[in-house]
């Protein structure tokens, strides 16, 4: 007999149900199992006196172990699991596990030394799936405005911008570097004449950070588009993409999502919030009364960016917030700056915490290479650079933290919970 899931079961017809064990409840009577599959959960009823070949197994069962069961779904609206129960017939032990190594009192970091029993709870099943819904509505929304999805290279013959924080690796008889983001090849992308394409991938980190939405290694949700006017095109199509995944999203688990995590999923409206930062820390100073020294003021700081949100909601009732205006050399070599210096580029803030910086880039060649050369980056980025010189379209793009993004969509307090296994300056393993 072929495995039914729980939720697919039909009322007295004969199945197969597999999954963990959650608990045993052995009372004078009958023994009580509560089995879990990804689908759901049911209450097997085990009748001591006319199932009694059965209750020597099932009283043996620990939660964890993994067991399969013959029997009919029988519907009795006495039964706690949804009114439900499952009346077996048969039922084999494929995994008996022993006692668990953790609890709902575990803290996170033996909780991540155990990852694999961490994820077995409703609350981080739950927050897999939402993972995964994210990812298909961002290429089922990229797909349908004509992106092409690539796979770049995650090994790099050179310390991309200029090496900080990238990590160095053997290669055969050389050495080579993890990549720190697809951004040089998505722009190689854009000079073959791809003109829109995305890309899910691993990107890597090598900062010493203390804080709880960084990590070492993360998945990045990466695009880039040609033919754009300014950095407003990107912007706006940032929008557009944004609103379509938290729709998707809130159709199929919005319900769940409040009553698991306690969040609520508001659909934003467009245009979204644009500010200048010159202007945010006018009003930071004049509403908030939080004052940074002048050289401060060419970025935002962790308590700008909070500050920021907050006036998006005050002011806008938004909680999303395009800021602008940033000074063009704190930024990376690649991006435009108008005749002023100024970023044509933009950070989006959310619930906080930013989550995008998004940028027309430059594709003019002699612009692109002095930019370069004044941040001595000329042997490093010489590859990069000679996608440039035989013609590139303007473009532009952004990405993506898809951790980050889930971290803040389930009010959840560190990236560590989000990640199916984290990786951080202190953590290697599992």
């Amino acid at each position: 007999m072929e495995r039914t899931k729980i939720n697919n079961l039909q009322e007295n017809q004969s199945a197969k149900i597999e999954g963990f064990v959650e608990r045993v409840r052995d009372t004078r009577y009958m023994v009580f199992v509560i089995l879990k599959d990804i689908s759901g959960k049911l209450q097997i009823s085990i009748d001591k006196e006319k199932d009694a070949a059965l209750v020597d197994s099932a009283v043996k069962l620990v939660p964890g172990s993994v067991i399969s069961v013959c029997g009919k779904l029988s519907l009795t609206p006495a039964v706690k699991q949804g009114g439900k129960e499952f009346l077996p017939t048969s039922l084999d032990v494929l995994s008996l596990a022993e006692p668990s190594p953790i609890d709902g009192e575990t803290n996170i970091e033996n909780r991540m030394n155990f990852r694999w029993i961490d994820l077995r709870t409703d609350k981080n099943q739950l927050m897999c799936k939402v993972e995964s819904e994210f990812t298909s509505a961002f290429k089922d929304f990229l797909v349908k405005n004509d992106f092409i999805e690539i796979h770049t290279p995650k090994l790099i013959g050179a310390e991309s911008e200029s090496g900080a924080g990238v990590f160095e690796v053997k290669y055969y008889d050389t050495k080579a570097f993890l990549t720190q983001s697809p951004q040089f090849y998505k722009q190689m992308a854009m000079a073959a004449g791809l003109e829109r394409v995305f890309e899910f991938g691993p990107v890597f980190r090598a900062e010493k950070f203390s804080t709880n939405r960084h990590a070492s290694e993360y998945t990045s949700l990466d695009l880039e588009m040609s033919y754009i006017s300014s950095y407003e095109d990107v912007m706006n199509f940032e929008e557009d993409l944004i609103i379509y995944i938290l729709t998707q999203i809130k159709a199929k688990y919005g319900e769940e999502i409040k009553n698991v995590f306690g969040a609520d999923i508001v659909i934003p409206t467009k245009p979204f919030p644009r500010m200048e930062l010159a202007d945010l820390y006018k009003i930071f100073e004049s509403k908030y009364n939080y004052k940074v020294a002048e050289e401060e003021k060419t970025d935002l700081t962790t308590e700008g960016e909070r500050l920021a949100c907050r006036y998006a909601k005050e002011h806008f009732g938004h909680e999303f917030i395009f800021v602008v205006g940033f000074p063009g050399d704190k930024r990376p070599f690649y991006h435009m700056r108008d005749d002023a210096g100024r970023l044509m580029g933009y950070d989006l803030l959310w619930k906080g915490i930013e989550i995008t910086s998004g940028a027309q880039r430059e594709h003019r060649y002699e612009q692109l290479k002095a930019v370069a050369e004044s941040k001595g980056l000329k042997k490093d980025v010489e590859f990069y650079l000679e996608f440039f010189k035989y013609g590139c379209p303007p473009h532009g793009g952004f990405a993506i933290g898809m951790e980050r993004f889930l971290m803040l969509l389930l009010n959840i307090d560190t990236i560590k919970e989000v990640q199916f296994l984290f990786r951080g300056p202190n953590r290697l393993a599992p």
